[in-house]
Formats: structure tokens, C-alpha cells, sequence
């Protein structure tokens, strides 16, 4: 890393110009953050950012992609959502490196692809602050944004040409490829992290074989793989419930806030009476690049023989969480409770663990190394089991971030979370090197 010698305000060299970061609250890491790698018009593909003169700032964190409300602060608890903002001008990153990597040293590299059912979420909310990761595991870790809901995942001829999300994602991949060296990180040694819609997403991008340069292992932590991949059948319907919902106006010019209305209507006609259709509106779609050849009927085949070394696993009540945010289903439970609790058990064998475990026999098989995790750990008094992103604080450490979360009720931070945290981290940067 080429830094100057101002320590709280690091400034470093890329490929595309030089960027003023940050020290990190916590010291010991150095932070740039918002770092645009893309641009793109509503439903274009990704232009890369170009270089610039001067010396631009990271020191503020960059706007989420313009979503609907979250029900997620019911599980993990508050964030920062609110201060972040929304912006369409949303394909930026956050790199965080320890504070006195040297010049000469090639860190390993994680990339941080959050979840959020691809149509919620952002890099630089608090939930998901790497520097323990950093600071702990010697890493340069990387947050990515990407576009999602209607604005990532639409697919309608004319309109969208759908997959812009992972069309985003490959976009920063190769940012990272071309400029992580500058930040102290080894380009040939990039491993990708994703949990829920994100580890989907990382299956979609293994399945690309032009891709899969771009990265050298993969952790898939409580990926929705059982609900698969979108068809064109089903876009198409998507598409014409977004236009129903428009009633004739044009999505490509259309104010943000009826985008995101005709969105939310997409998602209710799609679900269909009592949301019972769980499988997402927007979603990556089987055939359309990157996914070109990719069969919805069988669609991890492609990702099974990547060849990327791989931990992937899922926690033991997985659906709990969307039992617990689901206002219909949680009065339900109260109706029903033991129904409610066999079909929560019966959603996290088909959409997380049976899928998860498939992957994985099937990689081993193609001779690939693979690891497999199951967490079980659950506090004693949320009543939520190890339910859906049960591992995240673990994986995090960010007490301030977490130590309100509803699913930790009763836990003790210091004895519960701390010492499993540590050892998840040391796992996971552990099979980064």
C-alpha cells in the first residue's frame, strides 16, 4: 500500500487516481469508504469508473440502493440504515486494510456480498463493519453494493435486460482485481463471502465460467439455494405485474418512490394469496447473461464443478426469522404453535440445509475441497432457535452494532459471542490464506 504519511487521513495511490480514507474508530485499520467502482443509468449495464485527477475522498460512507422498508431490525436489531440514505448512484465499495500493512506484502482478500432477500440491504450499514476481521484475521476485506429489487433484478425486454445485480457484482470484481494490490491485498487470492441472497448470489457467479477467475475460494453461509433461479416465464409475469402496477407509465423514467410502489405490488401479486409463494419476485433469472446455459430446473450443477474451494453451510432454524417478521405468520404461530414450528423446520430442510448440503457432495465429488458448517448456538431467551443470520454477529463482532439484536436476547456478549466469534473469524480468515 502506498500511503502518505497523515495517519488520520491515509491517502492511496489506484490504478484510477488516489483516494483520502480514513483510521478506522477502533484503530489499527485503515478504512476508504463509498468508493464508486461503476456507474450506471436506471437499468443499463455497469460502466467502469473512470480514473480522475486529484485526490478523491472515502471518508463517508456511500447511500444504499433506494429499497422498501426492512423488517430485519425485528432479528438483528438497529442499524444505520437511516443515516446512509438511498441513491440509485449506489455501485460503490468500502476497503478496510490493517494500518500498517507494508508495501510489499500481498494480504489475503475477502469480499463481503451482504444478503437481504435482493431487495434489502447495504455495504456500509453498522451490521456489517469488517475491521474485527481485519484487524484479527490480517486481511483487506471489501464491502460491495449492488443494485436491488426492481432496479437490479427486473427482467423485461426493452426495459431490462435483468441480472443487472450480478451484472454489478462481476463489475466490482474486476475493480477489485485491477486495484485491491494498491490496498495491500493479493488479487489472485480473493476469497468471496456472502450470507443469504448473497451466498446466492456467489453460486449464480460460480456458475459463470468466464468469471470465475475473479476469485479463488468462496464461504456460502444460509444461501436460499432450494428456491433456485428465476425462468423467463416467471420474469415475464413479474414484469407484467410491474406494469399493471405503473398503469402505463415508463419504468425507465418513472419517480423513485412509484418505482419502488410498483415494486412493493409486484412482490403481493407475486406471492399470491397469503404470501404463501416464498420464492422472490426479483431475483437472477436462468439464461440471461451471466447465467447463459444455466438450467432453472437443476441450477447449481455449473457451481458444484467450479473448481473454488469452498465452506458452505446453514443454521439449524434458519426460518424462524421469517416466521418471526412475517405479521401473518407470527400471528399464526401464536394460533398454531406447533404446526407453525414443524413447517419452519420442513422451510429450512428444502430452502437452506438439504440444497447447502448438495452443493457441497456434489463439489467433493468433482474433487473439490470442501468444508461444511451447521450453527446451532441460539440464545435463551429470543425463542428464535438459530434462526436466519443468527452467525452474523459472530461473524462481525461489532458489539455496539449487535448487542441489541432481539435474536441475542439473553446472551452474554462477552461470554457467549466473543470467544465463538473469535474462533469463526480465525475459521474463516484462516481458509483465506
Amino acid at each position: 500500500m502506498t500511503v502518505t504519511t497523515d495517519a488520520e487521513a491515509p491517502v492511496v495511490v489506484t490504478p484510477s487516481g488516489a483516494v483520502r480514507g480514513r483510521v478506522h474508530r477502533d484503530g489499527g485499520v485503515v478504512e476508504f469508504l463509498g468508493l464508486r467502482y461503476a456507474r450506471a443509468d436506471r437499468f443499463g449495464l455497469p460502466t467502469p469508473e473512470p480514473a480522475g485527477d486529484g485526490t478523491r475522498d472515502a471518508r463517508t460512507p456511500g447511500p444504499q440502493c433506494p429499497q422498501l422498508a426492512s423488517r430485519m431490525d425485528a432479528i438483528a436489531g438497529p442499524s444505520n440504515a437511516d443515516d446512509l440514505g438511498q441513491d440509485e448512484d449506489c455501485l460503490r465499495l468500502t476497503v478496510r486494510a490493517p494500518a500498517d500493512v507494508r508495501p510489499d506484502e500481498r494480504l489475503p482478500v475477502l469480499v463481503w456480498i451482504h444478503g437481504g432477500a435482493y431487495v434489502i440491504g447495504g455495504v456500509d450499514l453498522s451490521w456489517y463493519d469488517t475491521a474485527r476481521l481485519v484487524r484479527e484475521g490480517r486481511v483487506v476485506a471489501v464491502g460491495v453494493g449492488y443494485r436491488l429489487g426492481i432496479l437490479g433484478w427486473l427482467r423485461a425486454p426493452g426495459v431490462s435486460p435483468g441480472n443487472l445485480g450480478l451484472a454489478d457484482l462481476t463489475a466490482a470484481l474486476r475493480w477489485v482485481h485491477e486495484h485491491i494490490a494498491a490496498f495491500g491485498g493479493d488479487p489472485d487470492a480473493v476469497t468471496l463471502v456472502g450470507e443469504s441472497a448473497g451466498a446466492h448470489a456467489i453460486a449464480c457467479l460460480m456458475s459463470a465460467p468466464d468469471l470465475r477467475g475473479l476469485f479463488r475460494r468462496v464461504i456460502l453461509q444460509s444461501g436460499q439455494l432450494g428456491l433456485g433461479l428465476g425462468t423467463e416465464r416467471s420474469a415475464a409475469r413479474v414484469a407484467g405485474h410491474v406494469d399493471d402496477a405503473l398503469d402505463g407509465a415508463d419504468p425507465r423514467t418513472v419517480g423513485i418512490d412509484d418505482l419502488l410502489e410498483a415494486q412493493r405490488r409486484a412482490m403481493v401479486r407475486h406471492a399470491g394469496p397469503g404470501g404463501i409463494n416464498s420464492a422472490p419476485a426479483f431475483t437472477p433469472v436462468a439464461g440471461v447473461e451471466p447465467l447463459v446455459g444455466v438450467s432453472a430446473a437443476d441450477p447449481w450443477v455449473a457451481a458444484a464443478h467450479s473448481g473454488h474451494p469452498m465452506i458452505i453451510g446453514t443454521t439449524a432454524d434458519e426460518a424462524n426469522t421469517f416466521v418471526h417478521i412475517a405479521p401473518a405468520l407470527r400471528r399464526l404461530a401464536r394460533r398454531f404453535p406447533t404446526p407453525v414450528a414443524w413447517g419452519s423446520r420442513l422451510a429450512t430442510h428444502r430452502v437452506f440445509t438439504w440444497p447447502a448440503q448438495r452443493l457441497a457432495t456434489r463439489a467433493a465429488a468433482a474433487g473439490t475441497t470442501v468444508s461444511t458448517y451447521r450453527f446451532t448456538w441460539s440464545a435463551p431467551d429470543s425463542g428464535l432457535g438459530a434462526c436466519h443470520a443468527i452467525e452474523l454477529p459472530f461473524l462481525f463482532g461489532g458489539r455496539e452494532a449487535w448487542q441489541e439484536a432481539p435474536m441475542l436476547a439473553g446472551a452474554s456478549w462477552d461470554d457467549d459471542v466473543e470467544p465463538l466469534g473469535v474462533a469463526l473469524r480465525a475459521w474463516w480468515c484462516g481458509f483465506a490464506r
